[in-house]
């Protein structure tokens, strides 16, 4: 009798321990997966603006956040007087993970548009005389994929222009797709590429505008990049094709505010000859 309850017992111990184990490796997963969540949380907490560079973020603003970004684009034209831009005001909110809307508003005065703000709309006024002209935007982004081996974090931009100043008149239409990669030591490579309807005083004509930059962060607030960007048309009477190498900077103010500035020189001859560009983008 005092075998078989010996034998019962250790059986017991043996079984309560095998729970204890279950339970400790169930404890230490559960635990493993909200460490991972709150990662994936501070990745997606990252603010990126679009107006960082003239390639786009290849992210969206994030369920019920907004992002307000704005900036000032000085243009140093070679034939016609220099361009003046602002304030290029893009309000972002996030309806969902996926996809956020977008809209804006900006001015322009100078002897051609602002060619160098990717949120704007690209060729606008062409003339000698200095023409001063307006115009709202407003689409939305969508993510297409997130980062995956080889797969980048992908999104597509869809906006009108409308002007609400100035001689132009028509509504032009830009689509825009972005992509990159984060690598190993938290670089980014970033790309895009970019089509769009566009308007000059006797013509209307296709415009094309790739882009790539790469993204080093200095430290948790500083980041550095340097970009290559062109703009090229096609079926206008006067085609022309305009590339620049820009560098710039941004520096996180706190995680939900950025300050950025960025220079450019133009590399082609119908590019012009500098431009500067500095904003602030405040996510809420």
């Amino acid at each position: 009798m005092k075998r078989v309850l010996l034998v019962v017992v250790v059986i017991l111990f043996w079984t309560a321990g095998g729970f204890v184990q279950q339970a400790v490796a169930q404890t230490e997963m559960l635990e493993n997966e909200a460490e991972n969540e709150e990662e994936e949380e501070e990745e997606e907490e990252e603010l990126e603006t679009d107006r960082d560079a003239f390639t786009p973020a290849s992210s969206t603003a994030g369920t019920n956040v907004a992002i307000l970004e704005t900036s000032y684009s000085f243009i140093d034209n070679r034939d016609v007087a220099d361009t003046h831009s602002f304030p290029e005001v893009l309000a972002r909110y996030g309806i969902c993970e996926w996809i956020e809307l977008r809209v804006g508003w900006n001015f322009e005065v100078g002897g051609t548009g602002d060619i160098v703000s990717g949120n704007e709309g690209g060729e606008g006024a062409g003339g000698g005389e200095i023409e001063r002209e307006s115009q709202m935007l407003y689409g939305f982004k969508a993510k297409i994929t997130q980062q995956e081996g080889w797969l980048p974090r992908s999104a597509l931009i869809l906006q009108g222009y409308t002007p609400t100043s100035g001689e132009a008149l028509e509504t032009d239409f830009v689509v825009t797709y972005a992509f990159g990669w984060e690598l190993a030591n938290k670089w980014r490579l970033d790309s895009s590429m970019r089509y769009g309807t566009e308007h000059g005083p006797q013509d209307g004509f296709n415009q094309w505008a790739p882009s790539v930059v790469l993204r080093v962060p200095l430290n948790e607030r500083w980041q550095a990049h340097v970009e290559y960007f062109g703009i090229f048309t096609e079926g206008s009477a006067h085609d022309v094709s305009r590339a620049f190498i820009s560098p710039g900077a941004h520096y996180l103010l706190t995680e939900n505010l950025e300050l950025g500035v960025r220079v450019g020189w133009g590399i082609t001859p119908d590019a012009p000859n500098f431009f500067s560009n500095v904003g602030i983008g405040w996510r809420f």
